[in-house]
């Protein structure tokens, strides 16, 4: 447990960054789920337009450091491959 003051400042900081965290990693994922649903759905055009709303997402996490710029990468890359396939 925390004994000086500075400690727990700190613990009580992790906790509110930690929430928020979570908030935006959950956003993101939200709008990953919402990609991926356009695309099971065979429906290129709303695929196409719920890659546009997650694109950013995903990037403002990687920026953000809660998730690494190579897999939001990765991510939009295989979300885009997987949609390019659908027009096919």
């Amino acid at each position: 447990m925390a004994n000086t003051a500075s400690a727990k400042k700190a613990t009580r900081k992790i906790a509110a960054r930690t929430e928020v965290n979570k908030s935006r990693r959950s956003r993101m994922r939200t709008f990953i789920r919402k990609v991926e649903e356009a695309i099971a759905g065979g429906d290129h055009k709303v695929a196409v337009e719920a890659l546009k709303a997650a694109e950013p997402e995903i990037s403002r996490a990687a920026q953000k450091g809660i998730v690494h710029a190579n897999l939001a990468a990765r991510k939009v890359s295989r979300l885009n491959h997987r949609i390019k396939a659908l027009q096919a």
